[in-house]
Formats: C-alpha cells, sequence, structure tokens
C-alpha cells in the first residue's frame, strides 16, 4: 500500500511549528526518493521559526530541516547512479547548470537556485545530481553532518589559513565545534576561541584552542589583540555584537570572514579608518559549492571528533519543543531521528 501522508515537523507560519501528517513527495523522472534516517537542526530552522528571511521564498506550511541521511527507497525514471537499498545524503542547493553564475562556476549565485530538501520527514525526494552515496564506513547519524561540513569547508577556503598563522574563531557552537578542528588540521598555530558562554572552554581547550577568552570581556580582547597580531579571523555567530568583535581582534593584514548567517535586516557600524590601517581582507561565506564530497570523504576518514559535535539525538516530538523554545542547541549539534511510529 503505498502512502499518501507522511510524519513530518512542520512550519505552519513564524512561531508554528507542529508535528503532524504532510503529503508524501511525488517521485519525478529523474529524482530519487530517500527514507530520511536523521535530519540535523540548522541555526536558519531557527530563524526560519522566529519568522526571519531565508535564502529561498517559504511557503507555509513546509516540513523544517536540511541536512540529512538516509536510504534510497525508490528511483525515478532515467536515474543510473542509484539503486535502492543505497545510504546516502543530499546538497539541499540545487542550482540550474545553464544561467551565467552556474557557467562561470558559481552555482551559490544560480539565478534559479531552490532548496530541495525539507528533511524532517519521512521521505524526501531530490534530483539525481543533488544525491552523494556515503562511503561504507560512514554512520548514518555521522553524515547528517555532512552539509554543514561543506559549507564550514566553503569557509576555510575563503579564509585560506597558512601554516603557522595566528586564528581567532568568534562562537563556539556547534559550527564553531568544527571550525576549530579544520582550523587545527590546517595546520593553524594559536587559535583563540572567543565565545561568552563559559562552560564551553574546557571543551574549545579539548579541542585545540590556545585561548579562551570571554566575548563580554573587552579588556581581555583588547590585550589578546595588542601581544598577538591575528592573521585569520572567521565569525560563527550572525550577530552585530560577534561581527564586530571579529573586526575587533583581527590584526594588521588579516583576512577576516563573516560565516554566521545575520538578520536580513542587520546593518553593521564598522570603524573604516581602523579597518583602513589595519588593511583589513572582509570576506563573507554563502552555502557549499563544490565542498559536499570533500565533506564526506573528511567524515569517513575519522579525523573529525563528531561525538564533540553532536550533542544528541531528539525525536520528532522533541524537535518541535526545541525549535519553539530554543536551549538544547546551546551545547552542540542535535539530531532529529526520524520515525514514522511518532504519533
Amino acid at each position: 500500500m503505498i502512502k499518501s501522508t507522511m510524519k513530518a515537523v512542520i512550519l505552519n507560519g513564524p512561531h508554528n511549528v507542529t508535528l503532524g501528517d504532510f503529503p508524501v513527495p511525488e517521485l519525478k523522472s529523474g529524482h530519487v526518493k530517500i527514507k530520511v534516517s536523521y535530519c540535523g537542526i540548522c541555526g536558519s530552522d531557527y530563524h526560519k521559526v522566529a519568522g526571519k528571511k531565508n535564502t529561498h521564498p517559504i511557503h507555509y506550511p513546509v516540513p523544517l530541516g536540511h541536512e540529512i541521511s538516509g536510504v534510497v527507497c525508490e528511483i525515478g525514471e532515467g536515474v543510473s547512479s542509484f539503486t535502492v537499498g543505497d545510504r546516502v545524503t543530499a546538497d539541499p542547493n540545487w542550482s540550474c547548470g545553464k544561467c551565467d553564475f552556474c557557467q562561470a562556476g558559481k552555482p551559490s549565485f544560480c539565478r534559479h537556485a531552490r532548496g530541495v530538501v525539507k528533511g524532517m520527514t519521512e521521505y524526501v525526494v531530490c534530483p539525481e545530481e543533488s544525491v552523494y552515496r556515503l562511503p561504507d564506513a560512514l554512520s548514518l547519524p555521522e553524515a547528517a553532518l555532512a552539509e554543514p561540513l561543506a559549507c564550514c569547508l566553503r569557509g576555510m577556503d575563503l579564509l585560506d589559513v597558512k601554516q603557522g598563522q595566528s586564528v581567532a574563531l568568534v562562537g563556539f557552537g556547534a559550527i564553531g565545534a568544527i571550525m576549530l578542528q579544520l582550523l587545527r588540521y590546517a595546520g593553524a598555530g594559536e587559535i583563540a576561541v572567543v565565545e561568552y558562554e563559559e562552560h564551553k572552554r574546557e571543551r574549545a581547550l579539548a579541542l585545540g584552542a590556545t585561548a579562551f577568552l570571554c566575548s563580554t570581556d573587552s579588556e581581555a580582547i583588547d590585550c589578546y589583540a595588542e601581544t598577538h597580531n591575528v592573521d585569520r579571523v572567521i565569525e560563527c555567530v550572525g550577530v552585530g555584537a560577534a561581527q564586530q568583535t571579529a573586526l575587533r581582534i583581527a590584526g594588521k593584514g588579516a583576512t577576516v570572514v563573516m560565516f554566521g548567517v545575520s538578520d536580513a535586516a542587520a546593518t553593521l557600524p564598522i570603524s573604516l579608518y581602523d579597518a583602513f590601517t589595519k588593511e583589513l581582507t572582509v570576506k563573507t561565506s554563502f552555502v557549499n559549492p563544490h565542498t559536499t564530497e570533500r565533506a564526506l570523504r573528511l567524515l569517513a576518514c575519522g579525523l573529525l571528533d563528531t561525538s564533540a559535535i553532536i550533542h544528541r539525538e531528539l525525536s520528532m516530538k522533541e524537535a518541535v519543543d526545541e525549535l519553539l523554545h530554543p536551549n538544547l542547541c546551546r551545547y552542540g549539534k542535535l539530531l532529529v531521528k526520524i520515525d514514522s511510529q511518532e504519533a
């Protein structure tokens, strides 16, 4: 018997999230149907619940989530790269491959881009080109980290850390825990983590930070900036105070990457004179072009300590509570275990 509805964590409008039935997506030619096993909660999911602007238009009601892992359960006509039973993940950012940006090798700026994964559901249907087979060594829970790791790899490419350089990492949530490990393996020398929650100090130092600075301690930040010429800064929060701290701690000739996603209405007052005298390079990082395969290989080789990134698994019902009243996200990445039996 073919199911017409499936369980999903549904965004019905700002501040309105429910667990309920949602139509099973139709399998189209050239597409792959995936039975979702796990879906990570992204910071952008909280933004959507809060009613903030998203990179793609939101049409309510819509399932939340896009960081998935699962198993192929059906393939559409013309699909040749996958078979039923394959363990997979999917890049949620689809690009047309034909517009001027795509032809120039910049698919993240595609004029016809759209999201193709609504992941806190039993099933998703994605274009074949967006689906990636998992390495045998990679577990399904860990594979749900592929999309955020792919985004982090894009940020690291833009940061362009040279061996031995001094780096400041502003913000130490789940993304910060990924970035810190990537910085260490990239050969960064001194790494200062700037974070306002003191309980994260021990974990940051264990993962390779050489200093932990409280973001509310302006004197400590200024002192560090005076005694260390910070070559690279990556900001992983997306709020004005963190972005200002990133510019403040940056040394002369530094590159600063604003990785955190800001509110669409946010602006950032900066001292152009300070930026001028430091000769700063400021970049932003947007999604994950050409990095998903790299992320899967990195996860499969076991180089990253995923236990330091993933805080816990949630049921779909627990995910609704967390999305409406964020709390657990302060401690790391949350994975939603997709279970069709949930009421």
